[in-house]
């Protein structure tokens, strides 16, 4: 099948068609799309300056910055217990969301199968449709706060799966996998050879003394994990698309090929900027301050979307929440619609997130504590308007 055929398989995303809907809303609350509202810090932004200044205005190696890809092996060493060779392990892309693809057409055949937990991150599944393989959703469970088990995995493996996505802390339902989860998960991607793409990009943001555990530190694992992160979320760099990925080095290689018939490159001075910004401490304590902030609005709107009525797993990690909504006895989508005409809020349905996210809504925090009381204040009155709770 031709590309062009895939492309024929993958809708545009559900996230993006709220937004087209909401466009001219008048006093619209966005609790929509996953970016922080806080703005890069000003150091990082004084090193791409600094780069730009230095001329750092040129083409790159395919693979990223020799000094970046460095910084990103003692940062994966020391916060991951990741061992990862940065002159073949390690490859810098635009944007995180470019390893999905570029990771699955190294090894994926056609028709072969990949597990993903649902409800899921969006591009997962049309990344493995565009490489031409068949995307088999897993359901977690409200009963065990969305965590993915090997019972359930074990439910939905063939001889035909390949490959796994797990994606901790998650998005869109904020479930953070136990070490526990994470060491089954391992045995049983070895068990039945299968590779291992671990999404850790919302790794930092963590509660209530939960950790994040990378499937690729554990013993056996490295040579058969694909592990992805970047700089959208850690450092709120999300319009300066950077993110990383560490793997073994035919791995790499080969997607090191596919970057350069592709994007060529990261952009230089960028790349400057967030090599400087991984080893300097101010980067970190803005991150912690950022996951004071997170974890203050978490409580709140967990708290409020209880109270009106609405079932709400507390999340351990990311800057989303997944209250239950079928209750109210509307679809996902009915529900979103209705929020965006009556109270002015875009909430996105769970169903863009796949079928276990029916009856679901997602909510980012990632939003002013002032904007995110008033958003609560606002649909709980319109569900108490329309008896719905």
């Amino acid at each position: 099948m031709a590309l062009s055929d895939r492309l024929e398989l993958v809708n545009p995303s559900e996230i993006r068609k709220l937004f087209d809907l909401a466009q001219g809303v008048e006093g619209l609350i966005s609790l929509g799309i996953g970016e922080p509202d806080f703005d890069t810090p000003e150091h990082i932004k004084e090193y791409a300056k600094e780069a730009l200044d230095k001329g750092m205005t040129h083409y790159g190696p395919n693979a990223g910055l020799p000094m970046l890809r460095e910084a990103i092996a003692r940062k994966l060493k020391e916060q991951n217990g990741i061992e990862a060779d940065p002159k073949s392990e390690i490859m810098v892309l635009v944007g995180a969301n470019q390893a999905f693809i570029m990771g699955l057409a190294t090894f994926l055949k056609d028709g072969e199968e990949v597990l993903i937990p649902s409800p899921m991150f969006v591009s997962y599944a049309p990344a493995v449709i565009l490489a031409g393989g068949k995307p088999v959703e897993v359901p977690t469970y409200e009963e065990n706060e969305f965590r993915l088990s090997v019972d359930d995995l074990e439910k939905h493996v063939s001889d035909k799966t390949r490959a796994l996505i797990i994606n901790t802390p998650n998005n869109p339902t904020g479930a953070v996998l136990t070490k526990k989860d994470v060491e089954e998960i391992a045995d049983f991607a070895v068990e039945h050879d299968l590779i291992v793409f671990s999404d850790e990009v919302y790794e930092h943001f963590v509660y209530d003394g939960v950790k994040n555990h990378s499937i690729a530190s554990l013993d056996g694992m490295f040579e058969r994990t694909i592990t992805i992160n970047g700089f959208s979320k850690t450092f709120a760099m999300t319009g300066w698309r950077l993110g990383f990925v560490a793997a073994p080095a035919w791995i790499i290689e080969k997607m090191t090929r596919f970057q350069m018939y592709n994007a060529t490159c990261p952009v230089t001075f960028v790349q400057y900027a967030a090599a400087k910004a991984l080893e300097d401490e101010r980067s970190w304590k803005a991150v912690e301050e950022m996951r004071k902030e997170y974890d203050r609005r978490r409580n709140l709107v967990w708290k409020r979307l209880n109270e009106m009525g609405l079932p709400t797993v507390k999340p351990k990690g990311a800057f989303y929440i997944f209250p239950r909504i079928r209750d109210t006895g509307l679809t996902d989508k009915e529900f979103s619609e209705l929020m965006l005409k009556e109270a002015r809020v875009a909430v996105v349905p769970g169903s863009a997130f796949g079928k276990a996210g029916e009856g679901y809504i997602r909510i980012s925090y990632a939003t002013a504590y002032e904007q995110l009381e008033e958003a609560m204040d606002r649909m709980e009155k319109v569900l108490r308007e329309k008896k719905l709770v």
